[in-house]
């Protein structure tokens, strides 16, 4: 874990149900069937939009140690998808699921991108709050 991880883990035990509830959303997320290069697109997707530098750096090295992704085209698929969760706070419409299952995602990867999507806010917003960010 780096310095900065750490700080902001720090920063979190301020309150440990905060601490708990990301760490053990951050767990669950891990275990989707989301492929790896998909899960880091999620994160970082969010990071990006809630202007979060630390994950920003954190999940770009995650990313990299992945090694090139297989598909670059469905990760822009996920991409997409995940600013229109985050664009409607959920209520993408039909031509948007549409493209997502096109790239070869399904029904319980949107609802897995969601679940990405609420834990990362959680954990880009307390950082931003505690200033780890």
């Amino acid at each position: 874990m780096t310095a900065r991880a750490a700080n902001a883990v720090t920063l979190l035990k301020e309150s440990p149900e905060t601490l708990d509830g990301f760490m053990r959303l951050s767990q669950i997320f891990e275990s989707t069937t989301l492929d790896p290069h998909s899960r880091e697109t999620v994160i970082l997707t969010v990071a990006h939009r809630n202007q979060c530098h630390l994950c920003v750096d954190m999940h770009d090295v995650k990313m990299a140690a992945l090694g090139p992704a297989p598909e670059p085209e469905r990760l822009d698929a996920v991409r997409r998808f995940t600013l229109q969760v985050l664009a409607t706070s959920g209520a993408v419409d039909d031509a948007e699921l549409a493209a997502f299952e096109k790239a070869g995602y399904t029904r319980r990867n949107a609802l897995e991108v969601v679940l990405g999507v609420g834990t990362y806010t959680l954990s880009t917003f307390a950082n931003r709050l505690t200033r780890a960010a």
